[in-house]
């Protein structure tokens, strides 16, 4: 069994989707629609920089989606590969959770860009700069880390963000409490603690706004019930039904990434197969994971020709 899955913020660069769109129509196409559904020129962002327009949490967000989806539309236009015929499962890691529901046609790509933009800039403008935080955590298992949050927090935001497997955890919330929790961290024999240099704590109480600004969005989407289930972060369990989507992609906001429990629960269900489209930052996460798993990395045009005369 096979799950196509799509990376998050932070897999952006300078130039992404540059090879794939002088190759093929159908990725400029799929460049065009998302630069028209935005009212901006996006693509050129992507392929020309400034690094810091592209790194802006409104830019990055659906600019990772979109170059996610081209590599997806190639791949079915080009080289004839169905998802629906070639993957029991999608998942995505935070807004690849909104790829995974594109790739599974429960969102159009125009309206998947766009909520992705409102999604970005409902986040950066959810906390003041500089009052929020993120962090790393190496080596150390999620209960454990969450207790180091519990610990930290002293009245305010501390929470886990990502638990990503292989002893990685990500926390986020108040400038003071992660900056504590790391702190403690230490004391507790967690190997390494990293300040992220992130613009917003994402995924924690703090992010409450924007989960109510995304909320107002997702009532008005059209939201179809996905040609494969979609792995949720929320829950780590398929969803397909629309109303359930639109409601774990709220709490998906403020909740926690459960990424390794994704991966456990897909290897569980029969997965041995994970192909990553539009970067290589998810399939080294997997095989912490799930260590005997299959993985695919899709970036280049060579990699979606191999891919297609694989499948």
């Amino acid at each position: 069994m096979r799950a196509f899955i799509f990376p998050g913020q932070g897999s952006q660069a300078v130039g992404m989707g540059v090879e794939l769109g002088g190759a093929s129509a159908v990725a400029r196409a799929v460049f065009e629609e998302v630069d028209d559904a935005l009212g901006q020129k996006l693509s050129r962002i992507m392929a020309e920089g400034p690094a810091d327009a592209l790194t802006l949490t409104e830019n990055a967000q659906p600019a990772i989606m979109a170059n996610a989806i081209a590599i997806l539309r190639v791949l079915e236009g080009e080289g004839g590969i169905r998802l629906a015929d070639k993957a029991e499962y999608v998942a995505g890691h935070s807004l690849g959770e909104y790829s995974a529901l594109c790739a599974a046609q429960a969102f159009d790509l125009a309206t998947t860009a766009r909520l992705l933009k409102l999604r970005g800039q409902a986040m950066q403008a959810a906390v003041p700069v500089g009052e929020g935080a993120m962090a790393a955590l190496l080596g150390v298992e999620f209960d454990a880390a969450k207790a180091i949050c519990a610990d930290a927090a002293l009245g305010e935001v501390c929470e886990a963000a990502n638990d990503n497997g292989g002893g990685q955890v990500v926390i986020s919330g108040s400038a003071a409490a992660v900056e504590r929790a790391m702190a403690l961290s230490k004391e507790r024999g967690v190997k390494r603690a990293v300040p992220l240099p992130v613009s917003a704590p994402f995924h924690c109480a703090l992010m409450q706004p924007a989960a109510d600004a995304m909320a107002d969005a997702l009532a008005k989407a059209t939201v179809r019930a996905p040609l494969v289930p979609v792995y949720a972060n929320v829950t780590a369990a398929p969803v397909a039904d629309p109303d359930e989507i639109r409601r774990l992609l709220v709490a998906q906001v403020t909740g926690t990434v459960r990424w390794r429990e994704s991966v456990e629960a897909m290897w569980a269900a029969g997965v041995t197969d994970f192909v990553e489209l539009g970067a290589k930052v998810l399939g080294p996460m997997v095989k912490r994971i799930a260590p005997d798993a299959t993985i695919t990395s899709v970036v280049t045009m060579a990699d979606v020709e191999a891919l297609a005369a694989q499948l």
